[in-house]
Parts: structure tokens; C-alpha cells; sequence
């Protein structure tokens, strides 16, 4: 056993901390939305 071993409160404490922390993940749909809508505003100029 480690030094700091975790029990499963622990671990979902941890987890969620980590969750918080990390960058949303860009959604590549969303983002080629958001790309052809300014490319089309632009154009229109």
C-alpha cells in the first residue's frame, strides 16, 4: 500500500477537483459552425 492511499471518497474528491480544473474540450462541430458563419458574414461584406 502507498504512502497516500485514497479511499473511494477520496477518489471522487480528487476526480472532481481535476475535472474543474482542465480546459473545456473545444467541440470541433461547433467550431467549423462558428468558422462558416464569420467566413460567411465577411463575405457578405
Amino acid at each position: 500500500m502507498g504512502k497516500y492511499q485514497l479511499d473511494q471518497k477520496g477518489k471522487t474528491a480528487v476526480s472532481k477537483y481535476h475535472e474543474k480544473q482542465t480546459p473545456h474540450k473545444i467541440d470541433k462541430k461547433e467550431q467549423l459552425a462558428k468558422l462558416r458563419d464569420s467566413y460567411m458574414k465577411n463575405k457578405k461584406k
